[in-house]
This record gives C-alpha cells, sequence and structure tokens, in this order.
C-alpha cells in the first residue's frame, strides 16, 4: 500500500487567526462608519437658518419666479420641535418695493427629507443635513445655513 503521508502544520490555526485580524478590524471599521452616517441623517434639524443661496446665487440676488423677475434680500426658514415650520423672505418685486412675507406649515420628517404642507398652498420637499437645509420651491432650489 502506497501512502502519501498528509503534511499538517500546527501553526495553520494561528495564521488563519492572523489573517482573521485585519478581516474583523475592517468589518468593525465599516459598521462603525454606517453607524456614522447614520447619525448624521438622524440629526436634530430644529433652529433656525438663514437664506445663503438660491438657484446657487448667493443672496441678496435676482432670481425668475414665473414670469417675473424678483430680487430676493434675504429670508429665514425655523423648523420647530413641534412639528410646524416658517419661512420668511424679504423680496422686491418689479415694483421695487421691498415685500416681507412670511407663511407656515406643519412637516413630516423621515431621516433628513422633510415634507412641508404649507397652510393656504401647497407642499414642497426639503432636506436637512448638518448646519444645512435646502428646499425646492417651485423649481428654485433655496439653501439655507444654522
Amino acid at each position: 500500500m502506497n501512502s502519501t503521508p498528509v503534511k499538517t502544520s500546527r501553526n495553520a490555526g494561528p495564521q488563519r487567526f492572523l489573517v482573521s485580524i485585519p478581516l474583523l478590524l475592517g468589518l468593525i471599521l465599516l459598521v462603525g462608519c454606517r453607524k456614522a452616517e447614520q447619525t448624521a441623517a438622524d440629526t436634530d434639524p430644529v433652529g433656525t437658518y438663514t437664506l445663503v443661496s438660491v438657484d446657487g446665487n448667493k443672496v441678496p440676488c435676482t432670481i425668475q419666479h414665473g414670469n417675473q423677475s424678483v430680487k430676493v434680500e434675504s429670508g429665514t426658514f425655523t423648523i420647530n420641535a413641534d412639528g410646524t415650520c416658517a419661512s420668511r423672505m424679504v423680496f422686491a418685486p418689479p415694483s421695487g418695493k421691498s415685500v416681507d412675507r412670511q407663511v407656515r406649515a406643519t412637516y413630516t420628517r423621515e431621516g433628513s427629507k422633510l415634507t412641508m404642507k404649507w397652510e393656504g398652498a401647497g407642499m414642497t420637499m426639503g432636506e436637512a443635513q448638518g448646519d444645512s437645509f435646502t428646499m425646492n420651491n417651485e423649481g428654485n432650489l433655496f439653501a439655507y445655513k444654522r
């Protein structure tokens, strides 16, 4: 009978363990990163944000709203813990006289996304991430900073 001896290594166990350490560290880091991402998305959006730009143009700026040019002079967006929010904007229509307009809404939140239902008006979507809040309103992208 011709038998070939099988080589066994007494170090196979420790070598396998050493190979597993980087894998385990990688998994721990991956889980840690996912937790950090979830934390960023779960950031509390409550606070007052100042309008910094509209469609990428630094405020004050002139934007198109419908068929008219409107100068946006300033704005704030306040998100309250009770599920309400308010937008205040100072703008100048073509007549040139500044108008201060405040509107209120209720909102629902899913992660960083907010859905706002405006009193006497429609609905808009926004997103709060860290100290930033953005909202698309009738095709114009409003960007705010807390």
